[in-house]
């Protein structure tokens, strides 16, 4: 059977698509520092770009390199030095707090329910003696039971600690010479196939870039929104839960669920009243109107195409596939195959095949 030189190709590029896939299932954990590091390096690229700009070639790049990156281990570690004390000293309040909670829920729901004849056996004594229980427990055997169910293999502590090193180092060499990696990966697309590549990958880049950038501004306002909303209702945990549920829209619907579980906990755990409940409707109800209503339209713009819906089924997808090296690239790859169903629906729709 002969083949055609357009099926040979198909048949090469799948071929090398299904290398690929086999590469990351076999070495996704020798792979997460490095795609780890290549995500951060595609989106903090154009950052050094502008810097080489704003100073007309007169700073050396490395020197430009250097201060984006030290300017991301800065906001890392603010991060942290941010949410930790404070979730460090909420907790006694937490294990103070859940009896009084619980003996709240039972006197007022059990008559509430007994009023509309529904009969509930609630066992709340087992529910508080539970928590307190996992509240009162030693953190370091918590940690300890924890650790067997992450993933990586060999000693946890070794790995964290070679993660740290190694993804600052490489991002740094990405960062440094990401044009000349790029221009030698396409120099291996031969010359005739090199303008469709080309058209491609800036399509793609220009989907994914947009999508990133602009989520990035949204969640980092939202982030300051939430914040500010659960501060104002005297919140002591505002700071902490109002930047995570901005971040974690990185994640939609998901993330901002997760969110406004922890601040509605974090609420009753210190008001024990409805003021817990006013104050989740008020703040994430108005965010959820700013943020879908204004911010998105205006900073991600709804022509990309990547629909919510779309960046969830990716993100589940590829991490229950790929795992944590699934994640990180399921925008990138699903950057990708949304520029490659546009590309084949547009020849499907002006073909014959459509039109007879």
């Amino acid at each position: 059977m002969q083949f055609t030189p357009a099926q040979k190709r198909i048949a090469t590029w799948l071929l090398i698509a299904l290398l690929a896939v086999l590469a990351l299932r076999s070495l996704g954990r020798v792979l997460t520092p490095f795609v780890v590091a290549a995500v951060l390096a595609y989106a903090l690229t154009p950052l050094v770009d502008r810097l080489d700009d704003l100073w007309r070639g007169r700073m050396p790049r490395i020197l430009a390199v250097v201060i984006v990156e030290l300017l991301l281990i800065f906001a890392l570690i603010c991060l942290v030095l941010l949410i930790v004390p404070v979730i460090a000293k909420e907790v006694p309040l937490m294990r103070e707090q859940l009896p009084l909670v619980f003996d709240k829920i039972n006197a007022t729901l059990s008559p509430w329910l007994r009023q509309l004849g529904i009969r509930v056996s609630l066992d709340l004594e087992s529910l508080k003696s539970l928590g307190l229980r996992y509240l009162n427990a030693n953190y370091a055997d918590a940690f300890e039971s924890l650790l067997p169910s992450i993933k990586l293999g060999g000693s946890v502590a070794l790995t964290v600690i070679g993660y740290t090193v190694l993804i600052p180092v490489a991002l740094f060499y990405l960062l440094l010479d990401w044009k000349q990696i790029v221009m030698r990966v396409l120099e291996l697309v031969p010359p005739r196939a090199r303008p469709g590549v080309d058209s491609f990958t800036s399509e793609a880049d220009q989907v994914l870039g947009q999508y990133l950038r602009g989520q990035l501004l949204v969640m980092l306002t939202m982030a300051v929104f939430y914040s500010t909303g659960l501060a104002l209702f005297g919140l002591d945990l505002a700071v902490p839960i109002g930047f995570f549920t901005g971040l974690a829209m990185f994640v939609p619907y998901i993330g901002f669920g997760i969110g406004l579980i922890l601040a509605l906990l974090a609420g009753l755990l210190q008001f024990a009243s409805a003021k817990a409940l006013v104050m989740v409707a008020v703040v994430y109800g108005s965010g959820q109107v700013i943020e879908g209503f204004y911010l998105t339209p205006r900073l991600v713009g709804e022509r990309i195409g990547l629909h919510p819906l779309a960046v969830i089924f990716a993100l589940l997808a590829f991490g229950q596939l790929f795992g944590f090296v699934g994640v990180l690239v399921a925008l990138p790859a699903s950057a990708v195959l949304l520029v490659a169903i546009r590309r084949v629906r547009a020849g499907y729709m002006g073909s014959k095949l459509y039109h007879s």
